[in-house]
């Protein structure tokens, strides 16, 4: 070793000279990272300190194996001498006219091949370079697969990148075919034929999706899961179509969905597509009119909405009951108890619902008429089924709303009611000169500040109530004048539909929302115009409160009472 050394320093700012021979000779047949390996090599030759190969590989780019074999291409060209390859050490010779030339492929061998190779690269109006040139012939003399085989690889390239053909794309195909052992003619034409007939069906797919980019491996990879599975190809167009607009993954999982239930056949797979989306509008309808906001509608669609259609009810039926069920505070799990309910008793066609839900609104009427008399009653099925009994014993509503009257300072006016029914019933009075003497309205002789505190806000609810059913009854008005005018019913079937669409588009295909989103600003528009003509506005189609504040509920959100109400005038108001 040598008593000295240059520094650093010294050597960061000095020069590495490049012998002409290697420009002239050696680099044309070059590709770009044998030139910057062999010339960070030689750079590192005149540097003092330990820089190993896998440090200089991952500075270059490159794996450890690719330096290697590019070490290996300057070897065989008499520029270096592998001293070891593992660890990988390199030994620089000279650029000389008398050593280091080239090793060459005989280009009669590859004529041939050569013609036919230019022909597919003009069609992709594309060319390879002298250096790109020598690795398509290294890669041949160096692996078992026919020449007539590579041109299928190539020409299966050129078909699929067109002008962004690359070099790198052949030799990276045709070699992941060699790790798979197809080296002929036969089997690389039997596996590139199978590769384009799915890029077909790919291709068709993404148009069914609205996908606009090139098909990635990852993409025939789920396909071939798909057929793997044994799922027809027109069942996945069929999921596909069904989708509209959406990506590969919301694709799998609606084919997995199928795959769940068994379902592999295009036909079973339409047959099943349609009836999930009639599910799925029943829900939206019915979430509609119940209030309730559904983000997914797949539990609800599997819960309820499948349960419902399989007895036999319709899309209107349910929403005839969603109505009724609003106004008894019911949600989902409520709804689907009333329609087993209604299912044991046999009421399932359209026809059948209709009358039910006319009852029970009248049933409905008739308690707000009640609540006149004794204050404020929960609206419950259980209070209906009251009523309907009181009528099944051949009650009339003046009777009914004259025990209501008598039962005005009970306690629990329904059961209270419901004796007083039950003694005229048994007395055979069923007119109010027939009702007997001792039946005497309720009364409490000594009355407690509780009771007289209870009187009064029965007093008040009566007082809140009779505003609000007030404004929902001219809210209604509104609702059925709206509803007589054509283009009115039509804008508003407009908007409903966008409302449902939007819905679903929030879940399965979010990039359609903007399209979407356009069509049912324009409805909504339309709908306001009709509104206009006839004088209407939407805020006339939702009730109107006396109060803003409290909502003609007398409290407040924050649960104190409001101060709308008129004390003491409301004595002398006809509510």
């Amino acid at each position: 070793m040598s008593f000295s050394t240059f520094s650093k320093e010294f050597t960061s700012a000095a020069f590495t000279s490049v012998e002409n021979p290697f420009i002239t000779k050696y680099l044309p047949h070059a590709d770009g990272d044998a030139v910057r390996a062999y010339l960070y090599g030689l750079y590192l030759c005149q540097c003092s300190g330990e820089f190993d190969a896998a440090s200089a590989a991952k500075l270059l780019g490159l794996s450890l194996d690719r330096l290697k074999e590019i070490f290996s291409f300057w070897e065989e060209c008499d520029l270096v001498h592998v001293l070891s390859r593992d660890p990988l050490y390199v030994e620089y010779l000279p650029v000389s006219s008398a050593v280091g030339k080239p090793k060459p492929i005989r280009p009669e061998k590859y004529a041939e091949f050569n013609r036919e190779l230019y022909k597919q690269l003009q069609k992709a109006g594309r060319d390879l370079r002298p250096y790109e040139m020598q690795r398509v012939l290294e890669f041949l003399e160096n692996n078992q697969m026919e020449p007539q085989a590579f041109l299928l690889v190539s020409e299966y390239c050129v078909k699929k990148d067109g002008e962004k053909l690359t070099a790198n794309h052949i030799l990276n195909k045709a070699a992941k075919l060699c790790r798979e052992q197809k080296f002929t003619y036969e089997q690389v034409e039997k596996e590139l034929a199978d590769f384009n007939s799915h890029e077909r069906e790919i291709g068709k797919i993404f148009t069914l999706l609205g996908v606009y980019r090139k098909p990635q491996e990852a993409d025939y990879d789920l396909f071939a899961k798909w057929a793997g599975a044994g799922m027809e190809t027109g069942a996945v167009y069929a999921c596909a179509e069904a989708i509209k607009h959406g990506s590969l993954s919301t694709l799998d999982s609606l084919v997995g969905e199928l795959r769940k239930r068994e379902i592999f056949t295009e036909a079973d797979a339409r047959e099943y597509l349609a009836r999930r989306e009639e599910r799925t509008s029943v829900v939206y309808k019915v979430a509609k009119r119940l209030g309730v906001k559904v983000q997914n509608p797949r539990p609800y669609s599997e819960d309820y909405a499948e349960k419902w259609l399989e007895r036999g009810y319709d899309a209107e039926s349910l929403t005839l009951l969603a109505g009724l069920a609003l106004k008894l505070g019911y949600g989902f799990p409520e709804l689907d108890a009333l329609i087993d309910r209604l299912y044991a008793e046999g009421i399932v066609d359209e026809g059948g619902v209709r009358a039910y839900c006319a009852e029970q609104d009248g049933d409905l009427r008739l308690l707000q008429k009640i609540q006149s008399h004794c204050g404020v009653l929960r609206k419950t099925q259980s209070a209906l089924d009251m009523i309907a009994a009181w009528k099944s014993w051949n009650f009339s509503e003046a009777m009914i709303l004259e025990a209501a009257k008598r039962s005005a300072n009970a306690a629990a006016a329904l059961p209270y009611m419901n004796k007083l029914l039950s003694e005229w019933k048994r007395a055979g009075a069923y007119t109010p000169e027939e009702i007997p003497e001792r039946s005497a309205p309720a009364e409490n002789k000594y009355r407690s500040e509780a009771a007289i505190a209870a009187d009064e806000r029965s007093e008040r609810e009566r007082y809140y109530a009779a505003l609000r059913d007030r404004a929902a009854a001219k809210a209604e008005r509104a609702n059925r004048e709206a509803q007589k005018d054509e283009a009115y019913r039509a804008a508003e079937s407009a908007v409903r539909k966008g409302e449902i669409e939007l819905a679903k588009a929030e879940v399965f295909s979010p990039a359609a929302r903007g399209k979407i989103e356009e069509k049912l600003a324009e409805a909504r528009r339309a709908r306001t115009e009709a509104l206009a003509r006839l004088r209407l506005t939407e805020e006339d189609l939702l009730p109107r409160y006396a109060c803003a504040k409290c909502s003609d509920t007398g409290f407040l959100p924050d649960g104190r009472m409001c101060d709308c109400y008129p004390s003491g005038l409301h004595k002398r108001l006809k509510i």
